[in-house]
């Protein structure tokens, strides 16, 4: 047996998603990101002598948000601790968190796999302030320290060792950045740090209960480095362990230039940060009306969509998959679906087409599409019902509908004649003076190479397309090719 095969890989993760509040967690400066070094700090997010923290109310919301969506279950009042660690980019010499009692305990996270949805378990969701950021590349003998991201409000997402490959972390940290997208707590944008984890990676025999020594990569915003780093250190310790030697608890730097890491420190236990209770906040109570409140609002969720299109409508899974990728583009399919009372099935399927085939492509996220889920539903039934030619309605019509959204359809149809059907005698002499026009390719037809029938419904539906289901054309055509 190969060596890899007698092990398995054991991984939990530390999430961190950046909120999207206009200031920061216990003070007012703002988070525009990308502003210029150091310009987005005063006394308090410095730590100057004297300052004091005040609550974000939208930070705590916002946990409240994440944490009905995953069902986990809330405290009776909110409290903060001071995580004391010192490093140039924490000016306070500690981090504002929550130890003992985080906002959010339990729940789950379905993720998207090959075999179909898996819940993940959540282990807290806990509210803190983020620190700043060192760069080391810019000089040569020094860091530079940017401290405009010191005191921005996260939500760190703990889950339980439930993860077993890398595909499988990529599919959580999808699902994370499409749930704060959908609940617009965060853009989740991990090229620029609001979403980010720590990957806790073991290795253990297959079959045994028992976790293996774990050890913490620290930091990484990208999936393509997140199962690099899982793949070295997956192959680092089982080769520690067949040599016979101990896999030491650390906490590890992942290096993107060739896909190892190295240690940084022994990994730190809870006793390390000398937890105690923030003393400048005291606790304050969580009212169960604003949990109430906020579960009201709640929409639905991207993978309560994903199930309505799969089950209800009978589409694809990938169809599905692509329709709830975000809310606008589900809420935008659900709404146009349930326009219709007959042939919902039906409109769904034509719809889903639409939008993934013909629209989507054009318009990104339906950013800028101009027409209203009642006017794609009317589309589709344009569609369905025949009443133009298919080719008609997606390439002249549908465009001339999004260049004057305010348009009636029917106007439209008649105005570019695409109402305007030849009779058959008509679309026959068309079709035989294409044929007549081929000698040669017909010949080829006759003599067994089917496939050149396609050559001549191009020739064909150039001409007479827009007037004429391709069906009949079809039809006519091999009728002529036979003769």
């Amino acid at each position: 047996m190969r060596v890899h095969m007698k092990y398995e890989t054991v991984i939990g993760l530390e999430v961190h998603v950046q909120l999207n509040t206009r200031s920061k967690a216990f003070c007012g400066d703002a988070t525009d990101f990308g502003a210029s070094p150091n310009s987005q700090v005063s006394p308090i997010s410095l730590a100057h002598p004297g300052t004091l923290p005040r609550m974000n109310t939208r930070q705590i919301d916002s946990a409240i948000k994440l944490g009905l969506a995953l069902g986990s279950q809330f405290p009776e009042e909110i409290r903060f601790d001071r995580k004391n660690y010192f490093y140039t980019d924490l000016p306070k010499g500690y981090q504002i968190t929550q130890d003992a009692k985080p906002i959010c305990q339990g729940g789950s996270l379905p993720i998207r796999l090959k075999e179909g949805y898996r819940d993940i378990r959540i282990h807290h969701v806990h509210m803190e302030e983020d620190a700043g950021k060192s760069i080391h590349d810019q000089k040569e003998a020094h860091s530079l320290v940017d401290l405009n991201r010191a005191g921005v409000p996260l939500l760190e997402i703990v889950t339980e060792p439930d993860l077993r490959s890398g595909a499988e972390v990529d599919a959580f940290m999808t699902a994370v950045r499409q749930l704060v997208r959908y609940l617009d707590i965060s853009d989740g944008h991990m090229e620029q740090g609001s979403l980010r984890c720590d990957v806790n990676v073991s290795v253990r025999l297959k079959g045994e209960s028992v976790y293996g020594e774990r050890c913490e990569i620290k930091n990484l915003n990208s999936m393509k480095f997140a199962r690099q780093a899982i793949k070295h250190e997956f192959k680092r310790q089982t080769e520690l362990l067949e040599n016979g030697q101990k896999v030491s608890s650390q906490t590890r730097q992942f290096h993107p230039e060739n896909g190892t890491t190295s240690p940084l420190r022994s990994k730190e236990d809870a006793p390390d940060y000398r937890y105690f209770p923030e003393p400048d906040m005291p606790p304050v109570p969580l009212e169960m009306e604003k949990i109430k409140s906020l579960a009201k609002e709640a929409g639905t969720l991207p993978w309560e969509y994903y199930n309505t299109f799969h089950d209800t409508y009978g589409l694809s899974a990938e169809a599905a998959r692509i329709l709830s990728e975000t809310k606008e583009t589900a809420d935008h399919f659900l709404r146009l679906v349930q326009q219709s009372e007959n042939k919902q099935k039906q409109i769904a399927k034509t719809g889903s087409n639409i939008l993934i085939q013909h629209i989507l492509p054009r318009f990104p996220l339906l950013e800028g599409f101009p027409l209203k889920p009642a006017q794609t539903a009317q589309f589709c039934q344009i569609l369905v019902a025949k009443i133009i030619p298919t080719r008609a309605a997606i390439d002249v019509l549908l465009p001339a509908w999004i260049k004057a959204p305010e348009s009636d359809p029917e106007q439209l149809i008649a105005e570019l004649r695409l109402n305007k059907q030849t009779d058959t005698d008509e679309l026959r002499r068309a079709l035989t003076a294409i044929v007549q026009a081929h000698p040669k390719e017909k010949a080829i037809y006759k003599g067994g190479k089917r496939n050149l029938l396609g050559f001549f419904m191009g020739q064909a539906l150039r001409k007479v397309g827009k007037h004429h289901d391709p069906g009949e054309v079809r039809k006519l055509l091999v009728e002529l090719l036979e003769a």
